[in-house]
């Protein structure tokens, strides 16, 4: 039962964070669509920041596993980016997004929290130096930039973009979404010349 109520928490904590967000997020109301008493949200997680952040580490591990193994197909790197863009948007409409991007706002102003959250970011990071340093191997050189630094990218870039995207705008949603995918325009293109 106890692994069935922390699992029913997470679900309504996910459910109230893309209604409210985190600032106006409810313990009260999470235990009540969870259908359990209030004090098992203390009891699992401690409170209001252990349950999100619970809820952001579950998520973001099956999404890094997800990254890491869509990058060790066997497929040209620039049709991998694109599985990636793909997916972003599988990502938005879960609502990871919104939860990574709304622990990175409270994260401005609790260090612990921001901590927290960067060890999180972390490990997406480290999937994409992982795929920065094969093309270095694989090609030799990636123009100006070391793979670390072209991984800094990319993933600021996502990050970035995510942040726009849930602005909401439909117009800036499309520009943002385009110029993601124009990065995979330029990975085919450097793949191509290189190969």
């Amino acid at each position: 039962m106890s692994g069935d109520t922390r699992t029913r928490l997470l679900e309504a904590a996910r459910s109230c964070l893309l209604a409210d967000g985190y600032a106006a997020l409810s313990t009260r109301k999470v235990a009540d669509i969870a259908g359990v008493p209030l004090s098992q949200i203390h009891y699992h997680f401690g409170g209001k920041q252990g349950l999100v952040l619970s809820l952001l580490d579950y998520e973001n591990r099956r999404r890094v596993d997800r990254q890491r193994q869509l990058y060790s197909a066997d497929a040209p790197l620039w049709k991998r980016y694109e599985q990636a863009c793909d997916l972003l948007e599988e990502d938005l409409s879960s609502g990871y997004v919104r939860v990574l991007q709304e622990m990175i706002a409270a994260g401005w102003s609790d260090t612990d929290l921001a901590n927290q959250v960067l060890a999180m970011l972390r490990s997406w990071f480290d999937v994409l130096r992982d795929v920065a340093d094969e093309a270095e191997t694989r090609f030799g050189s990636l123009g100006p930039f070391a793979a670390a630094d072209f991984a800094g990218l990319i993933g600021l870039a996502f990050l970035g973009g995510e942040a726009v995207i849930l602005l909401g705008e439909p117009e800036w949603g499309q520009q943002v979404r385009g110029w993601l995918r124009s990065v995979g325009e330029l990975i085919r293109r450097f793949e191509e010349s290189a190969g």
